[in-house]
């Protein structure tokens, strides 16, 4: 058995259906982003992006410097127990590993000012330290030196201090780590014959 409708009768329930689609649930989808948009206060002027057609800066784009910071102070803090293990290839890898994320680190941001206006050179800083108790370290790792190790590490960690200190973050003081950064890694030296 077949059924026809009249195409009047068919144009009449469609026009029903699209009207209680448009005024029912999807009113909501349709006119609510306008209304929800007036009901929202502006942005504050830091919570803007670029405007649509202005592209970003690049420090716009770079992590803020305390993530670098942080990935230097996990390497620096593992390279302690690498050292101190006499894990020589372990503690090569978190000393450049730390060196290489305070250069970025330097990089995102080069000048500090502190709160009387004075500019912290922090490129100067770290060359200070990289070239000098950074490469401490790195002399007694490659003739396997304990003691100038330890001094050397206690000397960054020191000129670290300084540094943080000079930025007026004296808060964040460092000291030699009483446990590793990473549970997971065995800072044992590598067995005789292993690399």
């Amino acid at each position: 058995m077949k059924y026809f409708i009249n195409p009047r009768i068919g144009a009449l329930l469609a026009a029903s259906f699209a009207g209680a689609l448009l005024f029912g649930g999807t009113s909501e989808f349709l006119f609510g982003p306008q209304a929800r948009a007036q009901e929202m206060p502006p942005p504050e002027a830091n919570q803007v992006a670029a405007a649509p057609g202005e592209k970003p800066s690049i420090n716009d784009r770079l992590p803020d410097q305390s993530h670098e910071m942080q990935d230097a102070g996990y390497h620096f803090e593992n390279l302690w127990f690498a050292g101190t293990k006499q894990n020589w290839p372990l503690a090569d890898y978190y000393l450049r590993k730390t060196r290489s994320y305070l250069a970025l680190a330097v990089q995102i941001k080069p000048v500090r000012k502190t709160s009387t206006g004075t500019e912290v050179d922090l490129k100067g800083i770290l060359d200070a330290v990289d070239h000098g108790m950074l490469v401490q370290a790195d002399k007694a790792i490659k003739n396997k030196d304990l003691a100038g190790f330890k001094t050397a590490y206690r000397e960054a960690v020191e000129g670290c201090n300084a540094c943080h200190s000079a930025c007026e973050r004296s808060y964040i003081h460092l000291q030699v780590p009483a446990a590793p950064a990473a549970s997971i890694i065995n800072f044992d030296p590598p067995s005789p014959g292993g690399k």
